[in-house]
């Protein structure tokens, strides 16, 4: 009896083949599966983590109160500390007795520069700051300045005629109320004898920056300014220094405020203290302590 071959049947080695891919398929979505879950598994335990850190160590815009007169150094100071550190600074600037103000209201801030130990010491009465934070910051000098094309020469002594040289024109200088520069200002001109012959000749400003900026516009012959203001614009130039003895000393503290819970504060401080930022602070004119 002949013997014959059987043939392979094609649909029979089609469904193998299919139930091969099959598995194949099943298999590789498992693999995916396994993975997309231990990715989902990884991302959740990140981001538990990062919600269980303190508030102190997430980095946060630090919030900043400064005297009007450190803006020009500090906005440069700032850029290098956003470089290093990658935290912001947001600043608000204005004269330090209002800011003092503003602090005791409850206004948000980390950090207060002050151009006076008033201002300062002001906050401090009220226990606004950490005590262990406050320290001696920059120092300045006051002058009075005139328009870069003025020919004014005077000399700053004992009853010199400040009202005399001003004519017709006022003299522009911050607030004494309000304004550690016209704080000084008035100490000074009132020691050496000549506020009193000033009482109609005087241009307030909210600060020491609004001052510079009317000598510079032309439209007062005369301002009382910090060195470092005057140094900033070409368009005035200085007519005289005013002696230290005729004012108390110009000390710019700085301290952390006690509401500050942000951990980039001390941080920021301690930079502003170091040597990486004297040089702005130098660069300006100030007394580096």
């Amino acid at each position: 009896m002949a013997k014959f071959a059987l043939s392979p049947r094609p649909d029979r080695d089609r469904s193998r083949a299919s139930m091969r891919c099959v598995s194949i398929v099943d298999r590789t979505v498992g693999v995916f599966a396994a993975v997309q879950h231990r990715i989902l598994q990884a991302a959740a335990a990140l981001l538990l983590t990062a919600l269980s850190l303190p508030a102190q160590a997430q980095f946060r815009d630090v919030l900043v109160f400064g005297d009007a007169s450190v803006r020009a150094a500090l906005d440069e100071a700032n850029k290098l500390f956003l470089f290093e550190n990658g935290s912001g600074i947001v600043v608000t600037y204005g004269a330090s007795a209002a800011l003092a103000k503003q602090i005791e209201s409850g206004a948000a801030a980390d950090v207060f520069i002050s151009a006076d130990v008033e201002s300062m010491d002001y906050v401090a009465e009220r226990k606004l700051i950490k005590p262990d934070t406050r320290e001696k910051f920059l120092g300045n000098r006051l002058v009075l300045i005139a328009g870069a094309g003025s020919n004014m020469t005077l000399a700053i002594g004992q009853n010199f005629p400040l009202a005399q040289a001003l004519g017709s024109g006022r003299l522009a200088m911050a607030d004494p109320a309000a304004g550690a520069a016209g704080k000084y200002g008035k100490a000074a001109l009132e020691k050496l004898g000549v506020w009193a012959s000033l009482a109609d000749k005087v241009a307030v400003t909210p600060d020491t920056r609004a001052a510079l900026l009317m000598v510079s516009r032309g439209e007062a012959p005369l301002g009382i300014v910090y060195q470092t203001d005057a140094a900033t614009d070409k368009s005035v130039k200085i007519v005289a220094t005013f002696p230290e003895s005729a004012h108390p000393p110009i000390i710019y503290p700085l301290a952390i405020l006690t509401k500050s819970a942000n951990g980039v504060a001390p941080v920021y401080v301690q930079y502003l203290l170091s040597p990486k930022a004297e040089a702005f602070f130098e660069k300006h004119g100030f007394i580096v302590y």
